[in-house]
């Protein structure tokens, strides 16, 4: 169908809008990302759908037509533990990093994939090469104990695209979601996500339940997800898609504060995180049971998997 009737039909205003099916959000969001609709198409679409809200079933389709474009990384021996990496920070620390070589550590293949998204805050890539973790050209097979770092554009040049629209409109639209949601692995992955407002935990969810992903889902640390290293967020379990709470948010006042870097520059941020894995630092307890509770989840969707017919 042309994007016109479908913007005809998302774009009729907050109360007016009508949700699309999951074949029709895959048709629209492929030729958004094939590069067949004008700018202006794009734009109209982005800015109905950040009027309108995404459903569920929405998602599941822009999911679909972003996985049968995308250039998938190649299953690894064991699933593979997937963190999208798109807020950056604005006043703490990125220890997204930080949780991805604990993981690593433990031996597990970790895939973090992201782009910056606007101007004014440290993003992932920076904080990986001052690691001397560099972006992959190309996408290809991640080893057990290893991080791996693969853009946005690398995956997927028209998913890049239109989280670009962003700088020009100011405004978020369906793939600031999307990348979220994503399994960018030729097989079975355990995706590690985050939401910035409570009514994404919402969506996030019944998004996960759909699809029936693998997930952990917390509330992000700036949208990072990664746990706020001074207070442990509510975090959620996915298996099937059917969601598990592992832990409560941490109510109160703190009595104590880790001792995090002053500066959140990439070099700072590199330096603390050199300093937790060498041990001369100890692990924020917050980031200390994330990595618990991924281990847990990790170990209980392989021994599914080898256990399946």
């Amino acid at each position: 169908m042309a994007i016109g009737n479908y913007i005809k039909e998302i774009g009729r205003g907050k109360d007016g809008a009508r949700a699309l099916n999951r074949e029709q959000a895959a048709d629209l969001l492929g030729q958004v990302l094939d590069g067949t609709v004008t700018d202006l198409e794009v734009g109209a679409f982005c800015l109905a759908m950040r009027i309108k809200g995404e459903t569920a079933e929405e998602m599941a389709g822009f999911l679909d037509a972003v996985r049968s474009r995308m250039a998938l990384l190649p299953a690894s021996d064991v699933p593979v533990v997937v963190i999208p990496s798109y807020n950056g920070a604005r006043k703490l620390p990125l220890l997204t990093p930080l949780l991805a070589l604990l993981l690593a550590r433990e031996g597990l293949p970790v895939l973090i994939h992201g782009t910056a998204t606007e101007d004014k805050r440290v993003f992932v890539s920076e904080v990986l090469a001052a690691l001397d973790i560099h972006a992959q050209e190309a996408t290809k097979k991640i080893a057990n104990s290893s991080v791996a770092f693969v853009p946005t554009g690398t995956l997927l040049p028209g998913l890049q695209r239109l989280l670009d629209v962003r700088r020009v409109v100011n405004l978020r639209n369906p793939a600031h979601s999307l990348v979220k949601l994503m399994n960018p692995v030729d097989g079975p992955a355990l995706l590690v996500s985050s939401y910035t407002h409570p009514e994404y935990a919402v969506s996030m969810a019944d998004t996960f339940a759909l699809v029936q992903a693998h997930a952990l889902l917390i509330r992000g640390t700036e949208g990072e997800a990664v746990a706020d290293a001074r207070r442990t967020p509510k975090m959620q379990a996915f298996v099937a898609g059917q969601a598990t709470d592992l832990q409560a948010y941490q109510a109160g006042s703190l009595t104590t504060l880790p001792e995090l870097p002053t500066s959140i520059d990439p070099a700072s941020t590199a330096a603390y995180i050199q300093s937790v894995l060498q041990g001369h630092s100890p692990v924020p307890p917050p980031i200390a049971e994330q990595v618990a509770h991924i281990l847990h989840l990790h170990t209980h969707l392989h021994q599914a998997l080898l256990c399946a017919p």
